[in-house]
């Protein structure tokens, strides 16, 4: 199974300039673990989790003046449409992190996380589980 098969589509893009407040909001509104910061400015696409969020506020931070380029992943790995699953869980594995973006040409066009992986993975082992047993 191929990352464009478990990739969320509908990819949250925020600018910099928002606060981990207003990027929590949206990113609890849509259920999803990431956000793409999108910073035209400097280094283009970065990435901003709810990890990220958390760990700012708990380390004190105050969520209403803390932006999202302050906590963004700049240095980010990205997935290929195309990769197998096997590729992309290997790459969070490597680099210790949980979301994926997805690029295809020069944008995102989806996000791909641990939980879509296993997602598909799980139908697929108990049917292969139930054909040998």
């Amino acid at each position: 199974m191929l990352v464009r098969d478990a990739m969320s589509t509908v990819v949250l893009t925020i600018g910099p300039t928002h606060t981990l407040r207003q990027a929590a909001r949206l990113m609890s509104a849509r259920r999803i673990g990431a956000a793409v910061v999108h910073d035209p400015d400097t280094c283009g696409l970065g990435i901003i989790t709810e990890r990220d969020i958390l760990d700012a506020i708990g380390s004190g931070l105050d969520p209403d003046r803390e932006t999202a380029s302050a906590h963004t992943t700049t240095d980010v790995v990205f997935a290929a449409p195309a990769w197998t699953l096997e590729e992309a869980a290997e790459a969070m594995t490597h680099g210790g992190f949980r979301h994926l973006i997805v690029l295809d040409g020069d944008g995102p066009v989806g996000i791909v996380s641990v939980r879509d992986i296993i997602r598909c993975w799980a139908p697929a082992r108990r049917t292969a589980a139930a054909a040998a047993g």
